[in-house]
């Protein structure tokens, strides 16, 4: 009876001791990884996965240590990372209030709807599908996104964003420019946002194009020729003297004045650089090959420029 009382005291010994030693012992995972818990995975599911990732020797066994050694707080959803070797007393902290991987997406000044939803779409962690937002609608920001977060939400921050943007740039107009409403402060934004990508010369082409409109004079801007052929994306070729006579709505060369709807997602600097243009008497420009342009008056100052910039190209094999 001795024998048998002191045998079983050593298996639950012995029990006792596997028990706790492997839920303090170094774990199986090589190298640190981010972790993922989804909103409403239960204990099983994180353990499971735990065991597919390679951080736990055994689903079952990490969830009976958790349950006799662990805490009872409920795991929680969001972006881990699990270090190198965590044993699974560590990796339970993590999971229930450990820190959270904070996870962004930005939206680049000058990124049309189109490709808006291409790059939500192809992020992991989000819910459901969305149509193209309205062009012009989306603030170019970087936006912090949790785990599970629904597409539509996110679309919906970032529209609300671009609202109090606008609304707050609009309070502050100069009596200059030339736009009459919000909505046509983002369609003048859009093309001053695809034309320039330098930050230095938005209120210069802004105070250019103010300029063409308020004398009838049409803004000739290639991006609204290209907007609706490929809604926003790269073109990839030349354009076509045929699309630039196609007279859409949006071709600037077809008609003078606005374009009727936005472009692409014009960024706040844009925005405000329309409704505060720069005083001048400038009407032309034309890239000087730096990313920036060359301003004219005169047509025939104009030309000149145009005429550098084309022996520029050439010289590049660029013609």
């Amino acid at each position: 009876m001795l024998r048998r009382s002191t045998l079983f005291a050593l298996i639950v010994a012995f029990a006792a001791l596997w028990t706790v030693g492997g839920w303090f012992a170094a774990g199986p995972l090589e190298r640190e990884i981010s972790f993922e818990v989804e909103p409403g995975e239960s204990l099983i599911q994180v353990a499971q996965n735990l065991d597919r990732v390679g951080a736990v020797d055994n689903a079952t066994i990490f969830r009976v240590r958790a349950r006799l050694l662990g805490g009872t707080d409920p795991v929680q959803a969001g972006r881990f990372l699990l270090p190198k070797g965590a044993s699974e007393r560590s990796l339970l902290d993590i999971v229930q209030g450990g820190k959270i991987v904070r996870r962004f997406v930005t939206i680049p000044e000058g990124m049309p709807s189109i490709m808006v939803r291409d790059r939500l779409m192809a992020m992991p962690g989000l819910t459901g599908d969305i149509p193209i937002p309205k062009e012009g609608s989306i603030l170019p920001d970087t936006y912090e996104i949790s785990a599970g977060a629904s597409r539509a939400d996110v679309i919906r921050r970032m529209q609300a964003a671009m609202d109090r943007t606008l609304a707050a740039l609009w309070a502050e107009r100069s009596a200059s420019t030339i736009v009459k409403t919000p909505q046509e402060a983002v369609n003048l934004a859009a093309i001053v946002e695809k034309e320039t990508g330098k930050a230095e010369e938005r209120h210069q082409v802004a105070g250019l194009y103010t300029n063409r409109l308020r004398i009838g004079m049409r803004l000739q801007a290639d991006p609204t020729v290209i907007y609706p052929i490929t809604k926003g994306k790269p073109l990839g070729r030349r354009i076509r003297k045929s699309e630039l006579r196609d007279d859409n709505g949006y071709n600037t060369y077809a008609r003078a004045g606005l374009p009727k709807g936005p472009i692409t997602n014009p960024g706040k600097a844009s925005i405000e650089a329309v409704l505060n243009p720069a005083k001048t008497d400038y009407i032309y420009f034309v890239a000087d090959g730096t990313g920036g342009h060359v301003f004219a008056r005169t047509l025939p100052e104009h030309n000149a420029n145009v005429a550098r910039w084309y022996a520029l190209r050439r010289a590049r094999g660029e013609m």
